[in-house]
């Protein structure tokens, strides 16, 4: 079925994992012990563990998904889009790109990538509209401007668009009155736990992915996965994660073999799972080629191959497995992280508090601040240098040894500037530090949690830009890129109240500012 190596230096590891199966931790997941993660955990934890059994529970979906595509396909729509943010677009895009087929993914507020994703063959699109709370703002803002688009263009929209959300939610209470075609998913199961789930399945299923050998992969090291056995692998990682943790080896770097992009799966999983409380996990997603820094403080995981990795700090694993099993894996690893080190891996009570600074910024009760100073078009944020080049060296000042780490948040078009994300292994390089990369706002909706709620020593780097043109938001007074400039800002407000460093970076003009911040960072 597959491969997991694991490797640890330390005695305890054995006794931490000893504990494990003497407490029947596997097994009482199995029966939804909610439990299992403390008293403080325990009401939150009793409405998210459905998740343990979606190799089973989800195969009723899968006539209902096949049927839905042969409708649409026989009306002629054959290209997928997706519009969701978190677990419910990066389960959906890594199912999607391992089998091989097109799914266009559309997890952003930036203007250009919504106008662009509008424009492209949208009238043999299906629209998938995902959001487990059915009042994801990105989410709404989308499906309105399709909506639109759909309207101007003379098509009914319920003919298109498909929604996934929770039973009752407010997205489910409209679309089911505006008759388009819902599937409701299963309340029990958390956003980042769901890729087996409605939401993973519904947008992937109708792009043409054979989903019966995925639930089929899960299915088949289930039980091995939830059985109390110093041999279960899913256990051995888990004891892995958080001895490491507690060890000061809080940086999980992904070493992904597969090009599929499942370390931002596993990212946003092990992230928003465990970053609360001043501690937790931070995943570093790598290729082989473009490692980064390894420093003494990283655990390093390969993907997609069965040789465990070199790493200073003796904590390395290697996970060659079928996606569906390597999903059943990762999750029931990070819930016994979770265990280890003491946290409820399934709330994410720091995500709230960036949405509600947005917000404040939208309607007014905030106001955007005004530059400390200005670079031939680059507008400088919380420094008090005047230069480009003397912001980044202040901000790369912060990065603390031993424990340190930068993270970049570029809120900008994450297809057109793509390869910007190359910038992260040299800069690391350059640091002798770990440095995450995150596209905003994809990014607050995974790793936002644990950038505030996780260990204090991260860095951050913001980059935004002035949108050529701008995009109204249909039936809302805001234009998307106002949003997405007031998620940065509100998200930057939140970290720098926490203490964190952070420097915003805001190009008025976005070719020309990139081109010299590449030069700044390289």
């Amino acid at each position: 079925m597959g491969v997991v190596h694991v490797t640890a230096p330390v005695r305890s590891y054995e006794t931490v994992l000893r504990r494990l199966v003497d407490d029947h931790f596997a097994s009482r997941l199995a029966d939804r012990d909610a439990t299992l993660w403390g008293r403080a955990a325990e009401e939150e934890s009793a409405k998210r563990l459905a998740w343990v059994d979606l190799a089973k529970t989800s195969r009723p979906l899968l006539p209902r998904i096949a049927a839905a595509r042969d409708d649409l396909r026989a009306a002629g729509l054959d290209h997928v889009v997706l519009c969701g943010m978190g677990g419910s677009s990066l389960a959906p895009e890594v199912i999607c790109a391992t089998a091989g087929v097109e799914l266009t993914v559309l997890d952003s507020s930036d203007p250009a990538m919504v106008r662009a994703a509008v424009a492209d063959r949208l009238a043999t699109s299906v629209v998938v509209v995902a959001s487990k709370s059915g009042g994801t703002v990105e989410t709404d803002s989308q499906r309105r401007t399709f909506e639109q688009a759909y309207e101007d263009a003379g098509l009914a929209a319920k003919d298109h668009l498909v929604i996934v959300t929770d039973p009752g939610s407010p997205l489910d209470e409209y679309a089911t009155a505006a008759g388009y075609r819902v599937f409701r998913a299963d309340p029990q199961v958390g956003g980042r736990y769901s890729a087996l789930s409605a939401f993973g399945l519904v947008p992937c299923g109708l792009a043409g992915v054979p989903l019966a050998s995925l639930l089929e992969q899960a299915a088949g090291v289930h039980d091995e996965y939830l059985t109390d056995s110093v041999e279960n692998v899913a256990l051995r990682l888990g004891v892995l994660l958080g001895v490491a943790a507690d060890n000061d080896v809080d940086k999980l770097v992904l070493v992904d073999h597969t090009g599929t992009g499942i370390g931002d799966w596993i990212e946003q999983l092990v992230a928003e799972s465990t970053g609360k409380h001043d501690r937790g996990i931070l995943p570093v997603v790598t290729t082989p080629d473009a490692l980064g820094a390894i420093t003494p403080d990283c655990l390093v995981v390969a993907i997609g191959t069965d040789q465990v990795p070199t790493a200073p700090s003796g904590y390395a694993a290697a996970v060659d497995l079928p996606l569906g099993a390597q999903m059943l894996l990762w999750e029931v690893a990070t819930t016994v992280a979770g265990e280890i080190i003491d946290i409820n891996p399934f709330d994410q009570p720091d995500v709230e508090s960036a949405k509600k600074a947005a917000r404040g910024l939208l309607g007014g009760d905030v106001q955007l601040p005004s530059p400390s100073a200005t670079d031939d078009g680059i507008e400088l944020f919380g420094t008090t240098a005047t230069t480009l080049e003397d912001a980044i060296a202040e901000l790369f000042g912060s990065v603390d040894e031993p424990l340190g780490y930068l993270a970049l948040h570029v809120y900008l078009d994450r297809w057109t500037h793509a390869d910007l994300a190359e910038v992260r292994a040299p800069l690391s390089e350059r640091l002798g530090r770990p440095v995450t990369f995150g596209w905003g706002p994809r990014f607050l909706h995974s790793t936002g949690q644990y950038h505030k709620g996780g260990t204090p020593t991260g860095s951050f780097l913001q980059v935004t830009g002035t949108p050529a043109p701008d995009l109204e938001v249909p039936g809302r007074d805001f234009t998307f890129g106002q949003f997405i400039t007031a998620q940065a800002v509100g998200d930057g407000n939140v970290l720098a109240d926490r203490g964190r460093p952070v420097l915003r970076v805001h190009l008025t003009d976005v070719e020309a500012g990139l081109a010299r911040l590449r030069q700044v960072l390289a």
